[in-house]
C-alpha cells in the first residue's frame, strides 16, 4: 500500500527531547520531499520543517528553528524530525506528508504534493510536566 507511517509520538517534559519517525512504503520515498506539519487544538494546521528529496536542504518555521532538526534516511525509506528543548505549546498532532517546496521570499514555504499527496496518521507529542 502507498502509506506513511509515523511512530515516536508520546509524553515528554518541558525542556526534553522526542524523535519521530516516518517510514514510506509502496513508493519511491526519495523521489519526494517530506514536509512536517503540526495542528493542536484550535488552532490551524502550521508547517513546522521540511527536506527536499535528496536531503541537501531543509527548512523551518521561525518558532522550531534550532530546536528542532529534520532529516532522511532514504536507504530505510525513513524520515525524522528530532525535537529538542520541547515547550508545552509545541504540543500537538504531528503529521509528515509529501509537499511541494516553493522559493517565496523570505523564506520557502511547503504545501501537500498537488500530484502525489501522502499523509502520515499523525503522532501526538505532548509536553506536559
Amino acid at each position: 500500500q502507498v502509506q506513511l507511517v509515523e511512530s515516536g509520538g508520546g509524553l515528554v517534559q518541558p525542556g526534553g527531547s522526542l524523535r519521530l519517525s516516518c517510514a514510506a512504503s509502496g513508493f519511491t520515498l526519495d523521489y519526494y520531499a517530506i514536509g512536517w506539519f503540526r495542528q493542536a487544538p484550535g488552532k490551524e494546521r502550521e508547517g513546522v520543517a521540511c527536506i527536499t528529496n535528496t536531503g541537501d536542504s531543509t527548512y523551518y518555521a521561525d518558532s522550531m528553528r534550532g530546536r528542532f532538526t529534520v532529516s532522511r534516511d532514504n536507504a530505510k525509506k525513513t524520515v525524522y524530525l528530532q525535537m529538542n528543548s520541547l515547550k508545552p505549546e509545541d504540543t500537538a498532532v504531528y503529521y509528515c506528508a509529501t509537499v511541494e517546496i516553493l522559493n517565496i521570499a523570505p523564506s520557502p514555504a511547503w504545501y501537500p504534493h498537488r500530484d502525489f499527496e501522502v499523509w502520515g496518521q499523525g503522532a501526538l507529542v505532548t509536553v506536559s510536566s
